[in-house]
């Protein structure tokens, strides 16, 4: 799709209706389903449905069948079943029952814009549907590697072609920064645009004993080296550190390697998975919150952290934000993230300065309303665009 092309959606109608393409979203709308694997995108997908309602627009999402209804409706989000995980014979459940069910539940929400994220042939499915029928199609960037051919998170040759062929024919690419505007630009000579993330903001105060000295959150892939927190936990013995993870799919065997190896620090607590809800409770009760990855997008739980006056320590500092607003530390070894880990939890003035100061920058930046508020503006032409 050209740059005219994408220019022209300006032109037209305002929106009245949002469809979420997320086949994750469920267990984070529905607690009941929330011990189930939760990834970043589904939190971002969930919040940004809560906040195109609260601004008026129709919002459906588009996820998985966890067993539920075929249809129903969550807190003002009409929720659209697909298909059940590992239904269908290998090679013939691509098409059957897999792409034949989402097609049905986009025909089914009929809205005015479909947004979808993280890369994958979803990607190519719902450009190609919004294409035939008229609909504008957003594609948001999920991790540096969307923007990187060969790279991306994504099995198949052939769902690497078709998510290109969706990049290609978005309406907007969204992206998390500049880097990946870059990446993008440099890559796929594709124009996006960044879009900031949005946190739930918090309700409640502070608790009033903040027990634990280190917490990692993270799903567990080889890419976040989970590895690392646990020898930050060998080189901290007198620090109480935390880990909460679920496996990927795919990954249990290495889960379950990473939780055994866990279990043998004495000073480590490996959680496992847990809710959202409960990991937003756990970030209360930290100090200091650590990330191991090697690459990332800009993860969900940096802005769940620093909303909760918790400062990051981290190897991958998403465009630069911890340095240039002094928001915790960027190491560049592991050695140097042991410093800074316990030079944190030894001076408590500069931890709560650090925290208070990234509690501000994330609550004029992430709201929920004020991100899906920034769509609305480059979708009606306002704001800048492609």
């Amino acid at each position: 799709m050209g740059t005219a092309e994408r220019v022209a959606v300006s032109n037209n109608p305002p929106m009245k209706s949002i469809c979420l393409v997320g086949l994750d979203n469920y267990p984070v709308l529905n607690p009941a389903f929330s011990a189930t694997y939760i990834g970043g995108e589904s939190v971002q997908q969930t919040l940004l449905a809560r906040a195109f309602a609260e601004l008026g627009l129709q919002v459906s999402t588009v996820v998985k069948d966890y067993g539920q209804q075929d249809e129903e409706v969550i807190g003002a989000i009409r929720v659209l079943k697909t298909y059940r995980p590992g239904a269908g014979f290998p090679v013939l459940r691509f098409l059957y029952p897999r792409m034949t069910s989402v097609w049905r539940a986009l025909g089914k929400a009929d809205a005015d814009v479909y947004y979808q994220s993280c890369a994958g042939a979803l990607t190519g499915i719902v450009a190609e549907f919004c294409r035939q029928r008229g609909k504008i199609f957003i594609f948001r960037i999920a991790h540096d590697s969307d923007c990187l051919p060969g790279q991306q998170l994504i099995q198949y040759w052939r769902d690497r072609k078709i998510y290109e062929y969706g990049l290609r024919h978005a309406h907007l690419i969204a992206a998390q920064g500049t880097r990946q505007v870059d990446l993008l630009r440099d890559h796929y000579r594709l124009e996006s645009v960044p879009v900031n993330m949005a946190v739930e903001l918090p309700t409640g105060s502070d608790p009033v004993n903040r027990d634990i000295d280190v917490l990692w959150v993270n799903n567990l892939r080889p890419f976040k080296r989970p590895e690392l927190a646990i020898a930050l936990a060998r080189s901290l013995p007198n620090r109480r550190v935390v880990m909460i993870g679920g496996p990927a799919p795919g990954l249990e065997d290495y889960f379950e390697r990473v939780r055994d190896e866990a279990r043998q620090v004495a000073n480590l607590e490996f959680r496992g998975a847990l809710p959202y809800a409960e990991v937003n409770q756990e970030m209360l009760r930290a100090k200091v919150f650590v990330n191991t990855s090697e690459s990332e997008g800009f993860p969900n739980s940096f802005l769940q952290a620093w909303v909760r006056k918790v400062p990051v320590v981290s190897y991958f500092d998403p465009d630069g934000l911890i340095r240039q607003h002094g928001l915790g530390g960027v190491p560049g070894t592991p050695d140097e993230m042991v410093r800074l880990v316990e030079n944190l939890l030894t001076e408590d003035a500069l931890r709560e300065d650090i925290g208070s100061r990234a509690e501000q920058f994330v609550v004029a930046r992430y709201a929920p309303a004020s991100v899906a508020s920034r769509y609305l503006e480059l979708l009606s032409g306002t704001g800048q665009h492609n």
